[in-house]
C-alpha cells in the first residue's frame, strides 16, 4: 500500500495513539498557538525539522520550501508566501528565535550550482529556475573556490543558510526586533547521511551541535 492510502492508515495510528494519549494537549491547541520558534527548512522529504528536533505540535512555526531559501524583502510584485509566513511569525506570534536549517543532498543546491533548469519554461523547471536563482551569487563564489564538485555542493548547501540569515535581515522587523533583544537568528545543517546537526556560529562557521 502508497501513497495516499497509507497516509490515512497513519492518520488512524496518530487518531488511535498519540493524539488520544495527548488529548489535553490538543485541546489546548484548538484554542491558539504561541511558538517560541520559527523554522525555515527545505521541503526535501527526508528532513523533517520537527522530527529533527524531536518537538510537539505547537512548538515550532515551520515554513519549508526549496533549498530553505527566504526572498530578500519586496514591498511589491507578486504572490510572497515565505514573507508572508516570516511577517505572521514575527509581528503576530512573536516568536523569539528564527532557525534556518539547510541539509546534505538537496536538490535544490544541486540544480542551483549545475543550473540545469537555466532555459525552462515554467512546468517544466521554469518555477525551481527562478526561485534558485536567489543562490547566484553565492554560486559563483563557491565555483570560483571549489569548482563543481562535491565539495561546491556541500559549500553551497552551508551558503543557503548564510544568504537566506542575510535576507531575513533586509525585512525591516527583523533586525528593528534583534537590536532590542525580541529576536535571535540562528544557522543549522543537517547531515543526512550520519544524521548530525551542525550549528553556525557569528562568524557563520558550522560546527556538529
Amino acid at each position: 500500500m502508497t501513497g495516499f492510502a497509507e497516509l490515512i492508515h497513519g492518520y488512524h495510528r496518530f487518531r488511535d495513539q498519540e493524539w488520544a494519549i495527548e488529548r489535553a494537549r490538543w485541546a489546548t491547541l484548538s484554542e491558539g498557538q504561541s511558538p517560541k520558534v520559527m523554522v525555515i527548512a527545505c521541503s526535501d522529504s527526508r528532513v523533517d525539522p520537527a522530527q529533527v528536533f524531536d518537538t510537539s505540535p505547537g512548538e515550532i512555526f515551520v515554513v519549508r520550501n526549496v533549498a530553505n531559501l527566504v526572498p530578500p524583502f519586496e514591498a511589491g510584485g507578486g504572490r510572497h508566501g515565505v514573507s508572508a509566513a516570516l511577517e505572521f511569525a514575527v509581528t503576530q506570534l512573536e516568536v523569539e528565535e528564527i532557525v534556518v536549517m539547510g541539509h546534505g543532498a538537496c536538490g535544490g543546491v544541486h540544480a542551483a550550482l549545475s543550473q540545469c533548469f537555466s532555459d525552462a519554461e515554467p512546468g517544466s523547471g521554469g518555477f525551481i529556475a527562478h526561485w534558485i536563482d536567489l543562490l547566484d551569487d553565492a554560486r559563483d563564489r563557491v565555483i570560483a573556490e571549489y569548482g563543481d564538485g562535491p565539495e561546491a555542493i556541500h559549500a553551497l548547501e552551508l551558503e543557503t543558510v548564510r544568504v537566506s540569515i542575510a535576507n531575513l535581515r533586509t525585512f525591516p522587523f527583523v533586525p528593528n526586533r534583534e537590536r532590542v533583544g525580541k529576536l535571535k537568528i540562528h544557522g543549522a545543517y543537517f547531515a543526512i547521511r550520519d544524521g548530525i546537526l551542525h550549528v553556525m556560529d557569528e562568524q557563520g562557521r558550522f560546527t556538529p551541535a
